[in-house]
């Protein structure tokens, strides 16, 4: 008898933008209808319907006892290294009998850094294709932004690799929240290193608050600078390279094939300014939707944070 592969299940950050939420739904609805004889579910860790303990009960009640995550995140930052996989505990304990491996993050990949590249491309109105005529045009790509070094350092390595063999003038990095430079800097450091041409990029997967703070923020310091020619770009959106990656995603985390890069962690690396966080126990997030029994306040200890949950 064959034993059937394990199911898929999606880990969202969540958003109270209801339009965010809804593509993100969607793009969950999309992948069990691209992929029909796999058991597909998703949910959120905080601030958005359905909770992720909800996707997981929806698992089990179809008759799932083992299946992949996959956090649907382009960075490692604290909710892919400790948040999701504290409830992904807490939800083993709810469920007796399932059980896990957990995916890495999307990016930076070859397949979205191909999407970012048309949205630039859209929104300069087609007019960028060759590298001589993007030999003027500067890229702000702007992250959301993390407590944590690492996950911010991935925003820069994207930058670069957007930049490599594209030939834009140069593609910096700002962030919406938590971290500098914010938006305005960002901008006014391209403005600095000789750019008059400024397309704002946001490396977000949907639409939500945080990009549309972005556009705002963009279009306030373009009102303000009209000597500078400022547009202003889409989030990647559910684009078949996404849900292709995604599905990539889980394949790698059934094989065991877990290539993630611990060398910058500040859960297992003491970093300058970070070194508290070492061994630092994880726990889930309490979102407001979920009905389940266990919220007793106490996290689930992961050895100081394992990348590579496999259950």
């Amino acid at each position: 008898m064959t034993t059937p592969a394990p199911a898929l299940l999606i880990a969202g950050h969540g958003t109270r933008d209801d339009a965010g939420a809804e593509a993100f739904r969607s793009f969950v609805r999309e992948l069990g209808r691209r992929n029909p004889g796999l058991p597909v579910a998703g949910g959120f860790i905080e601030l958005s319907p359905p909770p992720l303990g909800e996707a997981v009960a929806e698992l089990v009640e179809r008759g799932v006892r083992r299946f992949a995550a996959v956090p649907l995140m382009l960075v490692s930052a604290g909710h892919a290294k400790g948040d999701i996989p504290a409830a992904l505990t807490r939800e083993k304990e709810r469920h007796p009998g399932i059980s896990y491996t957990y995916g890495r993050p999307l990016g930076p990949h070859p397949a979205l850094l191909a999407v970012l590249e048309r949205r630039l491309d859209e929104a300069l109105g087609g007019a960028a294709r060759s590298p001589e005529d993007r030999a003027d045009v500067t890229v702000l790509l702007v992250g959301r932004g993390s407590t944590d070094p690492d996950a911010n350092a991935e925003v820069l390595k994207a930058a670069r690799l957007l930049w490599e063999g594209r030939g834009y003038a140069g593609v910096e990095t700002a962030f919406v929240s938590l971290a500098a430079p914010d938006v305005p800097s960002g901008l006014d450091r391209c403005v600095k290193l000789g750019a008059r041409r400024i397309v704002v990029l946001p490396y977000f997967l949907f639409t939500g608050i945080l990009p549309e703070r972005v556009r705002h923020q963009t279009e306030g310091w373009a009102a303000a600078r009209p000597d500078v020619e400022v547009f202003s770009a889409d989030v990647i959106g559910p684009e078949p390279e996404l849900l292709d990656l995604v599905m990539e995603r889980y394949r790698e985390a059934v094989a065991g094939d877990l290539r993630m890069n611990c060398d910058s962690c500040v859960y297992r690396i003491a970093l300058p300014g970070f070194e508290d966080k070492v061994g630092l126990p994880q726990q889930p997030h309490f979102h407001p939707d979920d009905d389940g029994h266990h919220h007793d306040g106490h996290g689930h200890h992961h050895g100081g944070h394992t990348h590579s949950h496999v259950r």
